[in-house]
């Protein structure tokens, strides 16, 4: 039976990275919340037992491709559920936090590629036109101290159209190119071009094109401001507590 949490028994919330712009924006938006409370602020250089000693039940990580795996490492190790925004998750790192929580069954970390309302439907749709169209590139771009490419939420496109492809027995089409400076036409993920970019004053946005004959389709999402994120977050933290294992994708938590 699932327990509503109120004022009165709010969720313990901690926040790594806390001091970073995502982080102090999440940090506003769970003290903001009613039924939650900030019980640990961490960031580079201070103590993680914090997390464990201030009570916490669900952390949020907004911290370094490098680092996220050893926090998500303590976090179960300590009992805490994770809700996790940090980028750089490839399928190896996903097994091995399933590894992780295989002895644990009562405990749920997610993982989101994006917190983002918009950005989580942008992908479904991007899912679901995959199997009409032979031809998909996408283009990411965001802020320029984002430290990995392609993001989080490209790689995690590029997979959704893969295997939608693939369940619908649609083939990509071959690229033509014979001649090309090295990454000129992107990474290739799956079966599909990523191109990243990164400039001062953006924040997040993705383009997905997909072409066909005579036409073609754009799907586009775009984050002008961290605010945006929060309602996924707060999301992810409430549901977290009621769902055992790894998820993957705020997808999940929606019914879309």
């Amino acid at each position: 039976m699932t327990v509503a949490r109120t004022e009165d028994n709010p969720i313990r919330v901690g926040v790594l990275g806390a001091r970073g712009r995502m982080g102090a924006e999440v940090c506003r938006a769970v003290e903001a919340a009613e039924d939650m409370e900030i019980v640990a602020m961490v960031d580079t250089g201070d103590w993680m037992f914090d997390l464990a000693d201030a009570g916490a039940e669900v952390v949020v990580d907004f911290t370094h491709p490098d680092v996220v795996l050893d926090n998500i490492r303590f976090c179960v190790d300590h009992d805490i559920r994770c809700v996790v925004g940090t980028s750089g998750f490839d399928l190896a790192k996903l097994d091995t936090v399933r590894q992780w929580l295989e002895p644990k069954p009562e405990l749920g970390v997610l993982v989101a590629p994006n917190f983002a309302l918009g950005a989580v439907l942008a992908m479904r749709f991007a899912q679901m036109a995959a199997r009409y169209y032979a031809s998909a590139e996408i283009v990411e771009l965001h802020h320029d101290r984002k430290a990995d490419a392609p993001s989080g939420t490209a790689t995690h496109t590029a997979r959704l159209i893969t295997a939608a492809r693939a369940e619908a027995g649609v083939d990509p089409k071959p690229d033509a190119t014979t001649s090309e400076v090295e990454g000129a036409r992107g990474a290739r993920l799956g079966d599909v071009r990523v191109h990243s970019v990164r400039l001062p004053g953006l924040v997040a946005h993705q383009e997905v094109l997909f072409g066909g004959d005579g036409e073609t389709l754009s799907i586009r999402h775009d984050s002008f401001d961290r605010k945006g994120f929060m309602p996924g977050v707060l999301l992810g933290v409430r549901s977290i507590l009621n769902r055992p294992g790894l998820v993957v994708g705020l997808e999940s938590l929606l019914d879309v």
